[in-house]
């Protein structure tokens, strides 16, 4: 099994290094790790003629000949290149957000509400599609990456305000990532037509909580969108908020992949053409995408059964089977389930393990496959009942590396 080490981001060092042991020591917190852009060596001993020794010999560059290390191995670059690598940074991400109609000086310099307004038009200038939106990001790191190098350069503090403005935006854009939620996309448009008309005071016993999507006026929601200062913002976070849930559905049944495809067109056709009226067709079709999934997640109830029965149940059924065919399987699915979970399931590590692995398939062949528990004969082949059987074990095994079952008590939102 492979060891997980943790990310290692800054590295004291108090004694001197060499050879090697110095590059390991670098290498180490020079590890690549979600979220981090590099690492940041502090050195306490002045390692850094050792430090260039060991590149030449361990990083494939010789010195110059004249016993002095190459400059491409040279790790200490002249503070005034920093700076300027640091000022080149920040004027891209100023460019991107000019050209969409944004100032990042807007951000830096004004304040109170003309300072939130500017924050809203960089988002919306971020938003403009999935590519703008990953390079605006991929812009803001550089900035990060190369002010954090700069840290200890004196005039670093010169770009500290466009550093603080840029660190906003990119803040605001992963929190939006982080916490989309239907419902509180939906209630935010609403508050944009209620701050429209006038302020208005909410009765005590007001429902704050989840909104129900079956209720919603999309009529005034159209409106409402409409209104809104930061349209392709808000389709990004309904979009992020619905990707979410789909994973989730996804994840506990492999047959809504239809569900996936219909999605992805819709994020392909949004990010094909920008224009104001595909933005609120994106929109609208989303909301209708989001009702097609609130149906599914409830079909259990309508079908009677929980979320982990429907997995096996919609696995396990045909076309053109009759009402008593589809109760018969519906049993099937559940008394199943809960075999496996009351025994085989219940084996620590089953998945790890050939002859688990083999006990579980075969115990879902065997109860298919019997005339007292299994599959209706009339309406299963032998070949039917061995494809199913294999369909179920692959779920199985995805689903339940153990019990309970970690995909199916997370909760979807």
């Amino acid at each position: 099994m492979q060891r997980l080490i943790p990310s290692l981001s800054t590295l004291y060092l108090d004694k001197p290094l060499k050879a090697h042991t110095l590059m390991q020591a670098i290498a180490r917190a020079n590890r690549v790790h979600e979220g981090k852009n590099n690492g940041l060596i502090v050195d306490y001993c002045g390692i850094l003629k050792n430090l260039r020794k060991a590149l030449a010999t361990f990083a494939g560059a010789g010195d110059t000949g004249h016993g002095d290390v190459a400059d491409e191995t040279d790790p200490a670059r002249p503070e005034e290149e920093l700076l300027a690598d640091l000022s080149e940074a920040i004027a891209f991400v100023r460019v991107f957000l000019e050209e969409r109609d944004a100032s990042l000086n807007d951000i830096r310099d004004k304040t109170g509400f003309h300072r939130n307004a500017a924050i809203v038009a960089a988002k919306e200038a971020a938003n403009e599609n999935d590519e703008t939106r990953k390079r605006f990001e991929v812009m803001c790191r550089e900035v990060f990456k190369k002010f954090k190098a700069c840290l200890n350069v004196q005039g670093v503090n010169a770009h500290r305000a466009d550093y603080d403005a840029i660190n906003v935006v990119y803040k605001s854009l992963q929190q939006d990532r982080e916490q989309a939620d239907i419902s509180d996309i939906i209630r935010q448009l609403h508050e944009v037509v209620d701050n429209a008309v006038g302020v208005r005071e909410q009765a005590d016993n007001a429902n704050n909580g989840v909104y129900d999507i079956s209720k919603i006026d999309f009529d005034r929601l159209r409106q409402e969108f409409e209104r809104s200062p930061a349209r392709r913002t808000t389709v990004q976070n309904l979009k992020t908020a619905i990707e979410a849930r789909l994973q989730r559905l996804l994840a506990r049944n492999p047959l809504r992949t239809d569900f996936q495809q219909h999605f992805e067109k819709i994020v392909a056709e949004y990010n094909h053409e920008k224009d104001r009226v595909t933005i609120e067709q994106t929109f609208e079709a989303l909301l209708t995408f989001e009702q097609l999934l609130e149906d599914e997640e409830r079909r259990s109830v309508r079908e009677g059964l929980d979320e982990e029965s429907l997995a096996i149940f919609d696995l396990l059924r045909k076309p053109d089977l009759n009402a008593g065919e589809i109760k018969k399987i519906k049993a099937v699915a559940v008394e199943l389930l809960a075999r496996l979970k009351a025994e085989k399931l219940k084996i620590d590590h089953w998945r790890d393990k050939e002859t688990s692995r083999d006990a579980v398939l075969i115990t879902i062949r065997d109860y298919l496959w019997s005339d007292d528990t299994g599959l209706p004969v009339e309406a299963y082949t032998e070949e039917d009942v061995n494809e199913k059987a294999e369909d179920v074990f692959r779920h199985i095994y995805r689903a339940y590396p153990e019990l309970p079952s970690p995909i199916y008590s997370s909760s979807i939102v």
